[in-house]
């Protein structure tokens, strides 16, 4: 076969993304890629139904593509209506029933997080927390060391706005059930509660994880920074804002 007859033979079996590569490969394929027969072909992947219309559009089946083929929203967000400086943090973690951490922690604080990792951290989570992702994490002074393999470890986690006097809940007595040994994380998590005001929003978790270093000791971590993200759908402080906001705050 020639090649302009294979090309014609191949391409009626591309989705429209690969069939759109080939046009920029070289003039020929750009001027047989073209052909709106494979755009319908293409189309007929995606919405078969719209190949049998008895009155087609004026829109050709490649402009009919580009117009509802859509990639990854990146969108820019409207600038949040929270700041982190109005914002605190409520983390409390028990051990069975004995409380081992409380504190208040101040929004601008847990973002500007662990600048330094300690000795002895090893190096997949010290690229974690040294990358240029967006997370919230706090050190912890002194450490703490926990016997995971004797004792349940669970945490609560509140959110509270100085302007409004308002608390929203993040996180409500969840068990560090996972102990991630390859990251040295152990992670929890729990379902957000969203305002009535915002009906339509899937479920998304918070996460919260005990960062700790591997002295050795069996069945004990010794726990030097705590991490809270909502990597389920934030990824940005922006978006944790926005997050935050839609919350359900009493």
């Amino acid at each position: 076969m020639a090649n302009e007859e294979v090309l014609k033979a191949v391409f009626p079996l591309l989705d429209g993304v690969d069939l759109a590569s080939c046009m920029v490969v070289c003039k020929q394929w750009r001027d047989i890629a073209k052909d709106d027969y494979l755009w319908k072909c293409a189309c007929a992947k995606r919405w078969p139904s719209i190949c049998k219309r008895p009155n087609p559009s004026t829109l050709t089946y490649h402009e009919l593509y580009k117009t509802f083929y859509k990639r990854k929203n990146h969108q820019s967000l409207l600038p949040p209506r929270l700041s982190l400086d109005v914002l605190e943090f409520f983390i409390d973690i028990w051990s069975d029933d004995k409380l081992i951490f409380s504190e208040v922690v101040p929004g601008l604080v847990l973002e500007a997080g662990i600048k330094i990792p300690p000795p002895g951290t090893c190096d997949r989570l010290k690229y974690h927390l040294e990358g240029d992702e967006y997370k919230m994490t706090l050190p912890l002074e002194p450490r703490c060391r926990i016997p995971f393999l004797r004792q349940n470890v669970s945490v609560s986690v509140l959110v509270g706005r100085k302007d409004t006097n308002k608390v929203a809940c993040i996180i409500s007595k969840s068990f560090f059930d996972y102990i991630d040994r390859t990251s040295f994380r152990a992670l929890a998590f729990d379902f957000l509660n969203f305002s009535p005001q915002h009906p339509f929003i899937p479920s998304i978790r918070a996460w919260i994880s005990l960062l700790f270093i591997d002295d050795g000791t069996e069945g004990v971590i010794d726990v030097f920074g705590i991490e809270l993200d909502f990597c389920d759908a934030a990824n940005s402080r922006e978006q944790v804002l926005w997050l935050l906001d839609v919350l359900d705050w009493k």
